[in-house]
């Protein structure tokens, strides 16, 4: 059996797989806050040295909105929650147009319920790393604008939080990381597509560190800006997934109806999959890259996280653009949709679609459940055995993609931060390492000491590439498959150096109540299908079950 792993971004998590059996053996860790006290929640524990941030304080963090948020009562909030809880965006506009709601009370409900639950309490979280100090400003001029706005997206006035790497003008660029505390800068490409098509920027959200790509031991979901996430299906006893852990936990808690996240290896199917979420994995270059802190030019690309399939098709319309300035970005030959949710429909079928099942993941109950529901709208389901092919190099091609990629963003953005390299942050992170850096900074160190020559560096993406799409293509050209089916983040690493996309669906929770996902992965610029496949199966299986104590 395969040990448990959520790392996302680094190269233990190629070709893991989760399974009870270790799941349940991790489980016998104590998990202990800042001051070193004890939490014991049952028989299961995780193992922290920090909960909560030093560097973020609460009063800054609130303090555009205090007048606002005063004038809420305890009792207008209640009122709101059956009309916003648990909605999603179309359910949201239907409550805007009857005028049940408006726009600034939707965002005004948003930042009461984060202030009420995401930090210093019993039901904490630490999922929200900053809040847009507009953000009310804005929603009332959605208000104010909405009957004379023409050809509405549907995403017009709908707040979104964005990962804590993705530039915004408003607020801080940090990921997690004390030495970008000060990095304001200009919007990210998808920002301004986000605004563009209307939606309000609502916050930032918190993130493993680095997007992962930092410390070799730190649990997933922590940084020094932001503090230890949790997992609201299990708080201090299931892993958030990582490095969008702030962008999934908000959304599952209930702090924002969309979020993104951003994936170079798992990033988003993770955090999806732990959360009972849609994360969506686009193909490499099919969302630019420009103006988000990166790991890796190679395989990074940014994607929604939400409740639904229909969100998610909604929310990747909102950011699809063409950005002739990202290296990835796709040839003028290749067709995007308009949108990618108007061909959702009820009447959405599987009839003639063929998907290949992994022979050794069938002894997963909820994966098979999830196999017969697929039948059940028409799917062929074939099973085959997976080769076992290794990504030799896979963190190689991590370290020196960053080695020259971070520098590169901080010579054009970070014009407000020190630090210019990798050793520079290290040299920064060890004036105070307990506070800057408690779980060490490994991989940073591997960064610095790999090097190779261009063309040495070339064959090994060239190598993984191929291995990756071998892994994929080769059942698929036999078996005449249209798309595989994985667990979680299983197959994450092969689908992100093939640069394939994936999408994962809620199938359910296993014996202790964990969450997983049904993962779909496809050829590039195959996300209509993978939408379309992934919403004849969620409107099937109807698995997602909000968690219970941030459902009301």
């Amino acid at each position: 059996m395969k040990k448990i792993l959520f790392l996302c971004s680094i190269l233990v998590l190629i070709g893991c797989k989760n399974n009870e059996e270790s799941s349940k053996a991790s489980q016998e860790i104590v998990v202990s806050d800042s001051t070193g006290t004890s939490d014991y929640q049952g028989d299961v524990m995780l193992q922290f040295k920090v909960l909560d941030s030093k560097y973020l304080e609460k009063d800054i963090l609130w303090s555009p909105f205090e007048i606002e948020l005063y004038k809420v009562t305890e009792k207008k909030y209640d009122s709101l929650k059956s009309i916003i809880l648990e909605k999603s965006v179309t359910e949201l506009q239907k409550a805007i147009a009857e005028e049940q709601l408006t726009y600034e009370e939707l965002t005004l409900f948003y930042l009461y319920r984060m202030r009420k639950l995401d930090r210093e309490n019993d039901l904490s979280l630490n999922a929200v790393i900053a809040v847009n100090p507009n953000v009310l400003t804005e929603a009332r001029l959605k208000d104010r604008n909405y009957k004379n706005t023409e050809n509405k997206s549907p995403i017009y006035g709908i707040p979104v939080l964005l990962k804590d790497n993705i530039n915004t003008s408003t607020m801080p660029t940090t990921a997690g990381a004390v030495a970008l505390q000060g990095n304001t800068t200009p919007n990210a490409f998808i920002t301004n597509k986000l605004e563009e098509s209307g939606a309000i920027i609502l916050g930032k959200a918190n993130l493993s560190e680095w997007a992962y790509f930092f410390c070799k031991d730190c649990p997933s979901g922590y940084s020094a800006v932001g503090g230890q996430t949790l997992n609201p299906y299990g708080r201090r006893i299931f892993d958030t997934g990582g490095s969008s852990s702030g962008s999934a936990v908000a959304v599952a808690a209930n702090f924002a109806p969309l979020a993104v996240g951003s994936e170079t290896s798992g990033s988003i199917l993770s955090p999806s999959s732990q959360n009972s979420l849609v994360g969506l994995k686009p193909t490499i270059g099919l969302l630019s890259r420009t103006g988000i802190i990166p790991i890796s030019s190679t395989l990074d690309t940014p994607g929604p996280i939400t409740k639904t399939v229909m969100d998610n098709a909604i929310l990747l319309s909102a950011m699809t653009g063409r950005d002739t300035s990202d290296t990835k970005v796709y040839a003028d030959s290749i067709k995007i949709p308009s949108d990618y949710y108007s061909a959702l429909t009820d009447t959405t079928s599987l009839r003639g679609v063929r998907l290949g099942v992994i022979k050794e993941l069938t002894e997963d109950s909820l994966y098979n459940r999830a196999i017969n529901e697929l039948k059940k709208v028409g799917a062929q389901i074939v099973e085959f055995e997976a080769e076992d092919i290794k990504l030799a190099n896979f963190l190689r091609l991590l370290n020196l993609d960053m080695k020259k990629d971070l520098p590169a963003y901080l010579e054009r953005y970070g014009k407000r931060v020190e630090v210019r390299s990798v050793e520079d942050i290290m040299t920064f992170n060890m004036e105070d390492s307990v506070q800057r850096a408690p779980y060490g900074q490994g991989l940073f160190e591997g960064i610095v000491k790999d090097t190779a020559s261009a063309e040495e560096f070339q064959a090994i993406k060239d190598t993984l590439k191929i291995r990756g799409k071998r892994f994929f293509d080769i059942p698929m050209k036999e078996y005449d498959l249209d798309g595989i089916l994985s667990i979680n983040n299983y197959h994450a690493g092969f689908a992100a150096v093939a640069e394939y996309p994936a999408i994962t669906v809620p199938m359910g929770y296993d014996d202790i109540g964990e969450p997983k996902g049904l993962t779909f992965i496809s050829i590039p610029y195959s996300e209509q299908n993978l939408l379309r496949w992934a919403y004849a199966y969620e409107q099937e299986s109807q698995q997602r079950k909000p968690p219970k104590d941030y459902s009301k």
